[in-house]
């Protein structure tokens, strides 16, 4: 690997970019380690079954195919779900009852990059310690691939109708009092997966086919703007959406874990927000914690307030909030970049599940997106990046740390401070060589200007242990 390629490993998946640190011998090497690990958790006896998937990206395909091959050489049996969205693979693990999962997608990342995201039998991420072993045997190269007898097998399966059908079955979602509603839906697909599953999930929920209005919903995975659901990245969404006199709009990312909200005047909703609103709904049907992340809007504890329900916070990290909401019961989860986690459904981040929730509460509450958008506190948050300098980030952190009293501090997940009507969270990417300086304050100016300040003192601090 050349001194400048970059190549991204956590529990967020093998990550970098295609022919600058990731490329098939990489991809041989982790899915080798992968595709041993399962073997080894197999039943005595019983190849071990492993389900793939991918976004639309370019270098899907090829690397698709080279994983699946490795897969086999390791003596997996592979079910082949192709185009196929994160959450999509997650519960065709469960249903296949395999061994474990991967998909192909860089998420919110340019069409250049790419990532492994591997799954264990639960259809969860790895948790660290898994983690920490697929790693280890990948660096070390130690994965021995079976004999000429014990390849594994192939089969291709479409799985999307599956995970639509159990959404269907869910208890709160009702296809027909959301079709009474007539309601016109606007999607951006970033020409991913989303542009397939977002329409077909929209039919069967009862929205008329000549109600969906498609951007960019062809799979070409030739991104037709910046992949992260932003503001700034959907502008032709928020246009849309009014030209159409549509009651609301749709933006994924492009492995459709992530869902962000545009209303009926146009009107961006902070990615913060679906998870908040997604509780709302969840929680005038049933009691229960709530769990997000450290880096979410303390919004959902207002809207937990008028519920008189608890929330708990995680590590940033879609295996930590799920451990966390097992260890509470959650009814429900998410992180602040537009996740949802149904736990009735499975405990994985999933656009789709978020949708029927979105669209079965406006349908019982026969409210207007606006109307809950309006209703809903509202927060401004700055989300700024620092690149990583020499020293390392927990010492960077943690002398940081010394200079702020220890009750409005956590450090569970890098360093979070809480002011009276703000926080600031500083902490290392897992997906980006990078550290994350979030804030939420009651005002944009009031947000960047935190974040502009903590950005300073991490440099002070940097330049001082420069000087050391």
């Amino acid at each position: 690997m050349a001194s400048d390629d970059i190549l991204i490993a956590s529990i967020s998946g093998i990550r970098g970019i295609v022919g600058q640190g990731l490329d098939p011998s990489v991809l041989t090497r982790y899915a080798g380690a992968f595709g041993s690990w399962c073997r080894e958790r197999a039943d005595d006896g019983q190849a071990p079954r492993v389900v793939v998937g991918r976004d639309a990206r370019p270098s899907g395909e090829a690397f698709a195919q080279v994983v699946m091959g490795t897969l086999r050489g390791m003596g997996c049996d592979v079910v082949d779900v192709g185009l196929a969205a994160t959450p999509t693979v997650e519960m065709a693990v469960l249903r296949e009852n395999a061994t474990g999962g991967v998909v192909l997608s860089a998420s919110h990342n340019p069409e250049e990059w790419n990532a492994l995201k591997l799954f264990n039998e639960r259809g969860e991420f790895l948790t660290p310690d898994q983690g920490d072993t697929v790693i280890d045997r990948a660096d070390a190269a130690e994965a021995a691939p079976v004999t000429y007898a014990d390849l594994g097998g192939y089969r291709s399966h479409n799985a999307l109708p599956d995970h639509i059908d159990e959404i269907l079955a869910l208890d709160l979602i009702r296809p027909e009092r959301i079709a009474a509603e007539n309601l016109t839906v606007v999607v951006d697909g970033i020409n991913s997966v989303g542009g397939v599953a977002l329409p077909r999930l929209l039919h069967r929920l009862g929205v008329a086919e000549e109600n969906v209005h498609c951007l960019h919903c062809e799979p070409t995975g030739h991104f037709a703007h910046p992949a992260e659901p932003r503001p700034a990245h959907l502008t032709e969404l928020t246009a849309a959406v009014p030209e159409h006199d549509a009651d609301l709009g749709l933006a994924v990312d492009p492995d459709v874990d992530r869902l962000a909200l545009v209303d009926e005047q146009g009107r961006f909703m902070l990615e913060e927000l679906t998870q908040v609103l997604a509780a709302d709904f969840i929680w005038q049907h049933r009691e229960g914690p709530f769990v997000t992340n450290l880096s979410s809007s303390r919004a959902i504890e207002d809207v937990a307030a008028r519920h008189d329900q608890p929330v708990y916070r995680s590590a940033v990290g879609e295996i930590n909030v799920v451990e966390r909401m097992k260890a509470v019961d959650a009814v429900l989860g998410g992180e602040g970049n537009g996740g949802v986690i149904l736990p009735d459904l499975h405990h994985g981040r999933d656009a789709l599940a978020g949708t029927a929730l979105i669209l079965q509460h406006l349908a019982d509450s026969g409210r207007s997106l606006g109307d809950h958008h309006d209703a809903l506190p509202h927060y401004a948050m700055a989300k700024e990046n620092l690149p990583l300098p020499g020293v390392a980030p927990d010492r960077l952190l943690s002398t940081l740390a010394e200079h702020y009293d220890g009750d409005n501090r956590s450090t569970l997940d890098g360093l979070k401070i809480d002011f009276a009507d703000s926080w600031v969270h500083m902490r290392p990417s897992n997906t980006e060589p990078v550290l994350r300086v979030y804030t939420e304050a009651p005002t944009d100016e009031d947000a960047q200007a935190l974040a502009g300040h903590f950005k300073g003192e991490l440099q002070e601090v940097i330049d001082s242990l420069d000087e050391e």
